[in-house]
C-alpha cells in the first residue's frame, strides 16, 4: 500500500479522464492521494474532486509563482478556505521559489508568511515549494518554530544535504518524487541517505516529474510505484517495509486514521 502524498488531478490530463486515472491508482495499491492547490480560483477543482473520489484528500494554498496574483490572501481566508471541508487536511502549495522569480522575492515571502500563520493556527501541516531559496526559506521557518509548534513537510525536496540536516532540526519530513530516480542526482539520493526514514514520503506531483523508465511522458499517482522500489533499494529497506513506512509517516503528519 501506497500514498501520493502530492499530486495536481485536476490539471491536464488526468482531470479529462480522471476515473481511468484513480481507478489505475487503485490497481497499483495506492490507498490515498493528496490533490494540491496552487491558486484560489482553481480551489473549487479540488473541492470537487475530493467530494467525487473516497480516496482523495485536498489542500487549500497558493503557489509562490502566484504570489503577485494573490496579494489578498491572508492568515484568515486561508482558515477559512480549509475548513470547507472535513478533507482538506494540509495548507500549499506554498514557499519561496527565487529560480524563476514569477513574483517578486517580498511578496513571496508575505505570502508564504501568512500560510506559516494559518498552519499554526489550525494545526495542519504546511506543504512547501523550495527552490533557489534554501537560506530564506530556513531562516523564516526557523523564525516560527522558535515559539510555535509547526508541521513541514518540504514537498519534491531537491535541496542541499546541509539544507536537509537544519531541516531535520525543525522535526520536517521530506517527499521523494521521480526525481531521485534520475541518473544525473547523485547529491540528492546521498541526502535521501542521511534522511531518516520516519521522515521521508514520497510523491509523484503529477502530471509532471515522472520517474525512470518514464521520464518525458505525463505521470500520474500509479507511476509512484517506480519511485518507491527505487527509493527503497537506495535506503536499503524491503519495499514492503518502505511502503508501510512513507505511508505511516503521511498518516501520522495528516493526523488520518489508517
Amino acid at each position: 500500500m501506497l500514498i501520493d502524498s502530492h499530486c495536481h488531478l485536476d490539471y491536464e490530463p488526468m482531470i479529462s479522464s480522471l476515473d481511468d486515472v484513480i481507478n489505475r491508482a487503485i490497481k497499483s495499491d495506492i490507498k490515498l492521494m493528496l490533490t494540491i492547490s496552487v491558486t484560489d480560483n482553481k480551489f473549487d477543482n479540488i473541492l470537487d474532486i475530493i467530494n467525487k473520489y473516497e480516496n482523495v484528500y485536498g489542500t487549500y494554498g497558493i503557489h509562490p509563482h502566484e504570489a503577485k496574483n494573490h496579494q489578498f490572501i491572508n492568515k484568515n481566508i486561508i482558515l477559512k478556505k480549509i475548513k470547507m471541508s472535513k478533507k482538506i487536511i494540509g495548507i500549499g502549495e506554498t514557499g519561496l521559489d527565487f529560480y524563476y522569480n514569477h513574483s517578486d522575492e517580498k511578496d513571496q515571502c508575505k505570502l508564504f508568511e501568512e500560510h506559516i500563520e494559518a498552519s499554526i493556527e489550525s494545526k495542519k501541516p504546511l506543504i512547501i515549494h523550495s527552490r533557489s531559496a534554501e537560506n530564506k526559506t530556513y531562516e523564516i521557518l526557523k523564525s516560527y518554530t522558535k515559539n510555535h509548534d509547526l508541521k513541514i513537510l518540504m514537498h519534491c525536496f531537491t535541496g542541499s544535504k546541509e539544507f536537509a540536516i537544519k531541516l531535520i532540526d525543525l522535526n520536517a519530513y521530506f517527499s521523494a518524487s521521480g526525481i531521485i530516480t534520475f541518473k544525473n542526482t547523485g547529491d540528492l539520493k546521498e541526502t535521501f541517505k542521511l534522511i531518516p526514514i520516519n521522515r521521508i514520503l514520497i510523491e509523484t506531483d503529477a502530471p509532471y516529474l515522472s520517474p525512470e523508465p518514464l521520464r518525458g511522458k505525463s505521470n500520474e499517482p500509479s507511476n509512484i510505484v517506480y519511485t518507491a522500489k527505487y527509493l527503497s533499494l537506495l535506503k536499503k529497506i524491503e519495499f514492503k517495509n518502505f511502503c508501510k513506512n512513507t505511508s505511516d509517516n503521511f498518516f501520522n503528519l495528516f493526523e488520518l486514521a489508517k
